[in-house]
């Protein structure tokens, strides 16, 4: 089964209401928004989704509520990593009997397997979770980096069609992107602040955390460069570079649910041990979306 992935798409935050259950409302009207901007895909479930937190019923229902919510429009691609193989795989068939579309698996967290043993775990959850496997390299999130070769590797199994780079480094980017020409393979941002950046050096698209407050514009600025208008995407980006900045200044979600409480999406509340923004961080957004004219 192959499925392409391009352009951009939201990897989007869990809303909670103040007793800490799932706030299903404001869950379908932020997929709303995304619809409704034009986003190419939404990711539920990821890192900016708290699912760490998550308990499987809960996993479910906002797997269940996005892919009603989306009814078939765009693809929904469930965030099933965990560092348990097993888990991995039992969590992907989840999403596919919940009417997913594909899988975003990060490199296992914690128990830091080398690269061999990370090729391994990617190839078991592809042979046997029955979705399309995105990949996702978040050292900084992991503690260990998943190397181009092991990358490029796995981009030649049938049913591994992309990876979110969120490694930061522009050369193992660039060794990605030339070592999979020519596959069904997509290479996609896993940061806003460098997404331009790595349009430029050939990549597909973006998994945009940025996408869950200003969707329209972080559409407008990939459809800009896809259509060969670079100089208004650097337009584009510039004018955004302040929120890519604020929605990093404390752990990812916090910021970005800041931000989506100071515009009365949902409320601004995390789970432990994440927790409420600094005041400092609150002042920052409020500027910063300010400046934006949402506010």
């Amino acid at each position: 089964m192959s499925l392409s992935i391009t352009g951009t798409m939201s990897a989007i935050v869990t809303p909670f209401d103040r007793d800490g259950t799932i706030d299903v409302n404001a869950l379908k009207s932020l997929v709303d928004s995304q619809l409704h901007a034009g986003m190419n895909a939404i990711v539920p479930c990821g890192t900016t989704g708290e699912t760490p937190t998550l308990s499987a019923e809960e996993f479910a229902l906002v797997v269940k509520t996005v892919v009603q919510q989306v009814d078939g429009r765009i693809p929904v691609i469930a965030g099933t990593g965990s560092n348990n193989t097993k888990k991995t795989i039992e969590t992907t068939r989840l999403a596919k009997e919940l009417g997913c579309d594909a899988a975003l698996v990060v490199v296992p967290y914690y128990n830091k397997p080398g690269p061999t043993m990370q090729a391994a775990h990617f190839r078991a959850v592809a042979d046997n979770g029955g979705l399309p496997v995105v990949l996702y390299n978040v050292p900084g999130r992991t503690g260990t980096n998943m190397p181009a070769n092991v990358t490029i590797e796995l981009a030649a199994h049938k049913s591994i069609v992309a990876v979110k780079e969120a490694s930061g480094d522009l050369s193992q980017v660039q060794r990605i992107l030339h070592g999979t020409s020519g596959e069904h393979f997509t290479v996609l941002s896993g940061d806003d602040a460098l997404a331009l950046a790595m349009y430029s050096l050939g990549a597909h698209g973006v998994v945009s955390v940025a996408g869950n407050i200003v969707p329209q514009r972080m559409t407008t600025l990939w459809n800009a460069w896809a259509s060969g208008n670079a100089s208004e995407a650097t337009r584009i980006n510039a004018q955004l570079f302040p929120l890519f900045d604020a929605l990093f200044a404390e752990t990812n979600p916090v910021p970005a649910k800041t931000a989506l409480s100071l515009l009365g999406m949902m409320e601004p509340v995390v789970r432990q041990p994440l927790g409420q923004a600094q005041e400092a961080t609150v002042e920052t957004m409020r500027n910063v979306l300010h400046q934006l004219e949402l506010l």
